[in-house]
């Protein structure tokens, strides 16, 4: 047995692909376009994908010499709140993948250390890793509900759109409230 022993995948999980109808002679291609829910917590703080959440799989699985090769786009919506001014964000993503899958004893167990390359168990391939680690790198840790938020103001909390252009919490010290009155007369 290899030195790594993963847990027993469930071929009816919806990231699980099954390769048996897959010639393991190179070159060999199979298409795969599904809808599958999202699975929890794919996301950062502040962005992520709702759980349940309809993620839409156009995949390419070839048979290459060591394993399977899996490529192709996800497409999901992605729900979350801006960095700056906490509005709510609705928005989706569109992720490439391409990840090996390498055959169970393959040489690739001893020329590759565990975590570089996905391993297959049976004919079963685990996407959720590799899903998860494309939607995670791809969402912004500070998203923004545009670009050019200008956030809240630090006084008042209130949002800089909806205040006047000469909002200001400017205070005065009082040993110096004379002195504007000054400024006020020569205006």
């Amino acid at each position: 047995m290899p030195k790594h022993s993963p847990s027993s995948l469930n071929p009816r999980s919806p990231l699980v692909l099954d390769t048996r109808d897959l010639p393991r002679r190179p070159g060999a291609l199979r298409t795969v376009k599904r809808v599958v829910p999202a699975p929890a917590d794919l996301g950062v703080e502040l962005i992520g994908v709702p759980e349940g959440a309809d993620l839409d799989l156009d995949l390419r699985l070839e048979s290459v010499s060591e394993g399977v090769l899996v490529s192709g786009t996800i497409t999901g919506p992605v729900k979350g709140e801006c960095g700056r001014c906490l509005r709510e964000i609705n928005d989706s993503v569109v992720v490439n993948v391409q990840e090996l899958y390498a055959y169970e004893n393959s040489t690739t167990d001893t020329t590759t250390d565990e975590d570089e390359v996905g391993r297959m168990q049976d004919d079963l391939i685990d996407l959720e890793p590799a899903l998860r680690d494309a939607v995670v790198l791809t969402l912004p840790t500070n998203p923004l509900c545009r670009e050019d938020c200008p956030g809240l103001c630090p006084e008042c909390g209130v949002h800089w759109d909806d205040l006047p252009a000469d909002h200001s919490h400017q205070q005065i010290d009082p040993r110096w409230a004379g002195l504007s009155q000054l400024t006020r007369k020569e205006e």
